[in-house]
């Protein structure tokens, strides 16, 4: 189906519960502050915007048993797991703005489910500075917004890695990770033993960012459901401050261009996370306009003359 008759649905997940900064609950009202409906709506699709999700609060405790607000993390992914899986069931694109990447355990198993039942491959192209394979054991802080693609792959506690109808909801194959370079010891061991696809940033500047996404988007056929994870700490601080985790050294915005055009050039963009966006710590918004103007190349805005 062409991006034109595309029905987008905007679903809100305004919740830093996974995270260890508060702020990135106010990054779906960013987003909407700039523009992401009608920039999306001007690329010719019919855009909805479902509102926010609802969840508990964040009770800012410390870890319990290896992790911070399981509970409510399980909360908030069970919300947005519902609400993905039923835009998806509806024919539309989800786009769940996040809240912190935590959330991505809920969206993708959602997106998995569908993909089980359509019998189309799944494709998740993990766009971030972190790897994001962190466990319990690993990590000291406990914060679960590390921890999601472990989670997806079985890594996890029970109630995350059990959310949807099969167990694991993923396996390492199915994931490209783009823009990787802030690894934990333990987490760097953990997806060498499991084959996670990691493109980081020393592979990226010694081939650079087209051929590196030649290789990442490879075996991308018709019959492929591409989800993309866009952590918008995936880009350099210099252009994109306004993150809760920065670490120097991400791509340029030519190069996040790039990306996202040689995305969509796949026409198999099927559900979209924006996630990790925080006001808090941006400067007039840019943050959110810049993760916006990239989220309209994903969507088939091109600045091609040929």
């Amino acid at each position: 189906m062409s991006p034109v008759t595309r029905s987008v649905a905007l679903v809100g997940a305004p919740t830093d519960i996974g995270a260890g900064h508060r702020g990135s609950s106010m990054g779906p009202e960013a987003l909407r502050v700039a523009n992401l409906g009608a920039r999306l709506a001007r690329r010719g699709m019919h855009v909805v915007d479902r509102g926010n999700l609802t969840g508990p609060l964040n009770p800012w405790a410390p870890p319990t048993d290896g992790y911070r607000h399981l509970d409510e993390v399980v909360a908030w992914n069970t919300a947005v797991y519902e609400a993905v899986y039923a835009e998806l069931k509806e024919g539309n694109l989800p786009v769940m703005l996040g809240g912190d990447h935590c959330l991505a355990i809920g969206s993708i198993t959602a997106v998995a489910r569908h993909c089980r039942e359509k019998g189309t491959k799944l494709r998740v192209i993990w766009l971030d500075a972190h790897a994001d394979f962190n466990t319990s054991q690993i990590t000291p802080s406990g914060n679960i917004h590390g921890m999601p693609v472990a989670c997806l792959c079985g890594y996890g506690p029970d109630a995350l890695t059990g959310l949807g109808d099969v167990t694991p909801a993923t396996s390492p194959d199915v994931f490209r990770q783009i823009g990787i370079r802030s690894v934990d010891e333990g987490e760097k061991r953990l997806v060498h033993e499991v084959g996670v696809d990691i493109y980081d940033m020393r592979y990226i500047d010694e081939i650079g960012m087209k051929a590196a996404m030649e290789e990442a988007l490879a075996d991308i056929d018709a019959n492929t459901h591409v989800h993309v994870s866009f952590d918008v700490d995936f880009l350099d601080p210099s252009i994109a401050p306004g993150v809760g985790t920065t670490v120097r050294g991400g791509p340029n915005y030519r190069e996040a261009q790039l990306c996202m055009e040689m995305i969509a050039d796949t026409g198999r963009v099927g559900s979209l996370d924006i996630v990790e966006l925080n006001p808090a710590f941006d400067k007039r918004n840019q943050t959110a306009r810049l993760a916006v103007d990239l989220v309209e190349s994903l969507f088939g805005k091109s600045t091609l003359m040929r």
